[in-house]
C-alpha cells in the first residue's frame, strides 16, 4: 500500500500536510508534493529520504486540474498515482452575520470545490486502474457546526458528503475512501484563518495552540489507511466527545453550542465587534 506506490499530498508545504509526507517516506511511499508554496514544498521534499515531485499549484485553479493529473500521473509511470490526500485547506474565525459572502466563495472554493475538482480528475484513472485511496482531511467542525465557522463547517460538511458519495459508488472498483476529521491540531491554521472580512486573522488560539502534534496526527491517519477504515475522527477529550455526541444526541449539542456563545466564546476569540 505504501511501499514504492505513489501518494499525492496537497497543501504540502507545512502542518500536516508536512508531516504526512514524512509519515508516508518512513513507510517507503513516493510522493507528489503540491501546495502554493514552491519554495516550502522543496524544503519537504528535502526532509523525506523517498523520490519525490514538487507540483505547485493553487488550489482553487479548477481549469488546470486535468493538466496536474496528467503531470502527476506521467511522473508515477509506470504504475501511476496509487493515493490522494486532499488536505488544502483554510479556516475561519468570524461570526456570521458579521462575515462578508467573499469569504464564504474564498473557503468553500478551497476547501470543498478544490478538492472534489482534484479528485474528480484523477479518479477515472484509479477507476481504470482498478485500485487506488483517496483520503479527504475534513474537520470535526464539519459534523458539529462550530461556532465562527460557518462558511468553514459548511464546506467540510459537504466535503464529507461527497466523499461518502465516492465511496460507495467506487468500492465495486477497488477503490477506498477514507474521512478524516480532526479536532485541534497544533499548526498555523488559526492564524491563517479569514476573519470576516477576508483577511488573515494573524493570531492563534489556545485549543490550536494545545492540539495535537502534526507527526501525531499524521502517523494516526497513516495506521488509519493501513487498517482500510472510512472514518477517523481524530480528535482527543472534549472535542471528541462532543463529536460524538453530535450523532448521539444533537439536540443537545445545539444546545451547548448556543450556550458557548452565550457565555462569551466569540469574544473571547475576537471575532465579534
Amino acid at each position: 500500500m505504501f511501499e514504492n506506490n505513489v501518494w499525492w499530498i496537497t497543501g504540502a508545504s507545512s502542518g500536516l500536510g508536512a508531516a504526512m509526507a514524512v509519515a508516508l517516506a518512513q513507510r517507503g511511499a513516493k510522493l507528489v508534493l503540491s501546495g502554493r508554496n514552491e519554495q516550502a514544498l522543496d524544503e519537504v521534499a528535502a526532509r523525506v529520504e523517498t523520490p519525490s515531485f514538487v507540483l505547485p499549484f493553487e488550489a482553487t485553479d479548477f481549469a488546470r486540474m486535468t493538466e496536474l493529473v496528467e503531470r502527476a500521473w506521467t511522473w508515477a509511470a509506470p504504475q501511476g498515482v496509487f493515493g490522494l490526500i486532499n488536505n488544502a485547506g483554510i479556516s475561519q474565525r468570524s461570526i456570521a452575520v458579521e462575515t462578508a459572502f467573499e469569504v464564504f466563495e474564498r473557503i468553500v472554493d478551497t476547501d470543498l470545490l478544490g478538492p472534489i475538482a482534484l479528485t474528480q480528475s484523477i479518479l477515472p484513472r484509479m477507476v481504470a486502474a482498478k485500485s487506488g485511496r483517496i483520503v479527504a482531511i475534513s474537520s470535526i467542525a464539519g459534523i458539529i457546526g462550530a461556532p465562527l465557522r460557518s462558511a468553514y463547517s459548511a464546506a467540510k460538511s459537504g466535503l464529507i458528503a461527497y466523499n461518502d458519495s465516492v465511496r460507495a459508488e467506487t468500492a465495486q472498483h477497488g477503490i477506498k475512501v477514507l474521512v478524516v476529521a480532526p479536532g485541534s491540531v497544533r499548526t498555523n491554521v488559526s492564524k491563517n484563518a479569514l476573519d470576516g472580512r477576508a483577511q488573515a486573522r494573524g493570531v492563534s488560539d489556545a485549543a490550536i495552540d494545545n492540539g495535537m502534534a502534526p507527526d501525531v496526527a499524521a502517523q494516526r491517519i497513516v495506521e488509519a489507511i493501513a487498517a482500510d477504515e472510512r472514518e477517523l475522527i481524530l480528535a482527543e477529550g472534549g472535542e471528541l466527545e462532543g463529536t460524538l455526541l453530535r450523532r448521539a444526541n444533537p439536540e443537545l449539542v445545539f444546545d451547548l453550542m448556543a450556550q458557548l456563545v452565550a457565555n462569551g466564546y466569540t469574544k473571547q476569540l475576537g471575532a465579534e465587534s
